[in-house]
């Protein structure tokens, strides 16, 4: 049966829960961020417990830092900037979001952003319009203010060719959600932009010993025409050989499979498994659950879609979730 978490202000556009589902966060067309809480721990229900303004349009995307860093979001508005806020409480009763940082604007703006928890710092990617990606860390946990950038590259797998500034629309990224000694760090970015290149989903690791981030797998296959691509997601690894990725696009929804090891050329083999489409439905958003066994999507027709693989990992839709009247 279905049953309501939360009442959200009228104007939300956006939101998103921390990582252990305690917490929501939305965006507002009027420049709002509204946090939601429980005050017992036993119930299901959130209330708004918090409001601040961002100053720079609508928020169109919130992300939650990683919570061994503690309490902070990052928000994207509708001018292209990406601004870092902290909850910051002097004591029980006083609890207020302050802005740490901020990045992109008007002239450089910010398409989409992710943080990533690597074993050595938090990591912080952005896509921009002009085509670049950029990864900012910090060292010390404690100051989220103090971001340094380790890389900015064009999203190709030739790392020869460059090409001038690009025009970009829109952009994804989704990093990988394991943390481990054995693999490094690794993310998966997409633009929609007027330079085909850069468009395709790419896979991209950290080589420690170079200190450089490399171009592993590229989402595509030969006859594929450059969609425009609309969501990404990286599925939770619990004791697959393999590593699953959603990729959305105006065509429809795709699940590529990705070995988690390289072959002797540093590169990991990738497979489509699946593609359903859309029929004129774009995918809006993907959320894989926990186990990297289900992906949840949304799409224009206001629908949340459930899809599974079976035993014989066949793919289908699992469930759909109407919208509420």
């Amino acid at each position: 049966m279905e049953k309501s978490v939360a009442t959200l202000d009228k104007g939300t556009i956006c939101s998103s829960w921390n990582y252990c589902g305690q917490r929501l966060a939305t965006g507002l067309i009027d420049e709002t961020v509204t946090i939601f809480d429980t005050n017992d721990p036993a119930s299901s229900f959130f209330t708004s417990t918090f409001k601040f303004k961002v100053n720079g349009g609508s928020v169109v995307k919130v992300v939650w830092v990683p919570p061994e860093y503690g309490d902070a979001i990052a928000c994207i508005c509708s001018n292209g900037s990406l601004s870092i806020w902290e909850e910051v409480a002097q004591d029980s009763e006083h609890v207020q979001w302050k802005q740490r940082t901020g990045f992109g604007g008007p002239l450089d703006q910010v398409l989409d952003s992710q943080f990533g928890d690597s074993l050595s710092s938090l990591k912080l990617t952005i896509a921009y319009s002009s085509g670049l990606v950029k990864v900012y860390e910090i060292l010390d946990s404690m100051e989220l203010d103090n971001w340094q950038l380790q890389a900015e590259f064009q999203n190709v797998t030739d790392s020869v060719t460059k090409f001038g500034k690009s025009s970009c629309s829109s952009a994804s990224i989704s990093w990988n959600p394991q943390r481990s000694e054995t693999r490094p760090a690794s993310f998966v970015v997409g633009f929609n932009s007027d330079t085909p290149q850069l468009n395709s989903p790419k896979v991209w690791e950290f080589d420690q010993d170079h200190q450089r981030w490399l171009p592993v797998a590229e989402l595509a296959e030969p006859d594929d025409n450059g969609e425009r691509l609309c969501a990404l997601a990286w599925a939770p690894n619990i004791g697959r050989p393999y590593e699953l990725i959603g990729v959305a696009t105006s065509n429809g929804l795709s699940i590529w499979k990705m070995a988690s090891n390289p072959d002797h050329n540093g590169r990991l083999s990738v497979e489509k498994v699946v593609t359903f489409p859309c029929h004129d439905n774009e995918v809006w958003q993907m959320e894989w659950d926990m186990s990297g066994m289900t992906l949840a999507t949304s799409a224009t027709d206001g629908r949340v879609r459930l899809w599974q693989s079976n035993l014989n990992g066949i793919w289908h839709e699992q469930a759909v979730i109407e919208p509420a009247t």
